[in-house]
C-alpha cells in the first residue's frame, strides 16, 4: 500500500481506498469543455492555494501535451473526474488546452482505416 502524498491511494488488494468522486469533491462537471482527445499542456505557472495530491499528479503528466484520455489512464481516475481535475488547473492557469487537430466528421471511411491499420500494427 502506498502512503497518502505518495501518488494515488490503491491497495494491491482492495483498490483505490478514496471514492474517485471524492477527489473531484462531488464535482461532476468540468468548468470548460474538453474533449477525450483535447490535449493538454502545463504552463509554468505555479496554482495558487491548496490543490490535491491528483492535482499535483496530473500537472506533472502534462509537461509535455497529452491527451486528456491518457492522463485519466495514468491517474486510474474515471474521464469525468480526470475533466473536473484538469479544468481546476486551466481555471487557475498551471494548464493550457488545445481542442482536438481535426475537424471532420470522425467516421470518415480514411480515418477508421488508418485507425484499424494502426491497432493491427500494435497487435
Amino acid at each position: 500500500m502506498t502512503a497518502a502524498g505518495d501518488g494515488p491511494w490503491l491497495d494491491d488488494a482492495a483498490g483505490r481506498l478514496v471514492r474517485p468522486f471524492t477527489v473531484s469533491n462531488g464535482r461532476t462537471e468540468p468548468s470548460i469543455a474538453l474533449d477525450l482527445i483535447s490535449q493538454v499542456m502545463a504552463t509554468g505557472v505555479t496554482p495558487l492555494g491548496y490543490l490535491g495530491p491528483e492535482h499535483a499528479q496530473a500537472l506533472d503528466l502534462c509537461r509535455a501535451p497529452v491527451s486528456v484520455a491518457e492522463v485519466a489512464a495514468q491517474l486510474r481516475l474515471p474521464a469525468v473526474v480526470t475533466k473536473v481535475l484538469l479544468s481546476d488547473l486551466v481555471d487557475c492557469g498551471a494548464l493550457t488546452t488545445k481542442p482536438p487537430a481535426f475537424h471532420h466528421n470522425p467516421t470518415d471511411r480514411s480515418l477508421l482505416e488508418a485507425v484499424l491499420d494502426g491497432l493491427r500494427r500494435q497487435l
